[in-house]
């Protein structure tokens, strides 16, 4: 990556190049990559309520609304110290919706490798987050992802429907094929027809409820 030179007397650093000091970087698109975390998580919780509650087993997760993290992205100073308090953090899912200009999705790609490398020069355990969205960005979410070991994904919201459980389906079996992963972590169901064949392969699967559906279940139950 060329040198970025931000101590020029008036010159903001208004693209946060400090979060990419000392990284190595992938693909022509010069994603920052992500070191491999062997460690796994017990429990999960939100960005939007590791905030406000410290946690020392939970892992911080990001499988939410853009709007609720993107003040990481805007302050990431101010929320080390929070993030700090918690077991790990896996790297932000900053949307890529198939619909998004290609760029868009590339910038998305490079904002969370950024800031998942920056938490790991303070210390902070990080596990790779792989989100794609069309074909495009098979390759690219990749990109920097340590290969025979551990990244993170979420399943909610797209595998309900048939056109995106195919979209979601097709993804994997790319970034498994280029990733060969010990352990996949998924934040929200794991039906057989997309994950038995990865089971069967011997790739542990770590499955997490969303929040969505434990407050279905607690519905349910009620």
């Amino acid at each position: 990556m060329s040198d970025v030179n931000c101590t020029r007397k008036g010159c903001k650093d208004v693209f946060n190049s400090f979060l990419v000091k000392n990284a190595t970087f992938a693909s022509n698109l010069e994603i920052p990559c992500i070191k491999a975390e062997y460690r796994l998580p017990a429990k999960l919780i939100s960005f939007s309520k590791a905030v406000s509650k410290a946690d020392a087993s939970a892992w911080v997760h990001f499988y939410e609304d853009d709007a609720a993290f993107e003040r990481l992205w805007t302050s990431p100073k101010r929320y080390l110290p929070i993030l700090k308090r918690f077991a790990g953090v896996i790297a932000p899912d900053f949307s890529l919706y198939r619909d998004m200009p290609l760029v868009m999705q590339q910038w998305n790609v490079y904002r969370s490798h950024a800031i998942a490398h920056w938490l790991q020069e303070n210390g902070i355990s990080v596990i790779a987050n792989v989100r794609w969205g069309d074909w495009r960005t098979f390759d690219l979410c990749c990109a920097g992802v340590p290969q025979n070991a551990t990244f993170a994904v979420g399943s909610h919201g797209c595998v309900k429907l048939l056109r995106e459980r195919e979209y979601f389906k097709r993804g994997l079996e790319h970034v498994v094929k280029l990733l060969s992963p010990k352990t996949i972590i998924v934040y929200g169901t794991t039906p057989d027809e997309i994950f038995g064949r990865y089971k069967d392969a011997g790739i542990s699967i770590l499955q997490f409820n969303s929040d969505y559906m434990d407050a279905h279940r607690k519905e349910v139950s009620a």
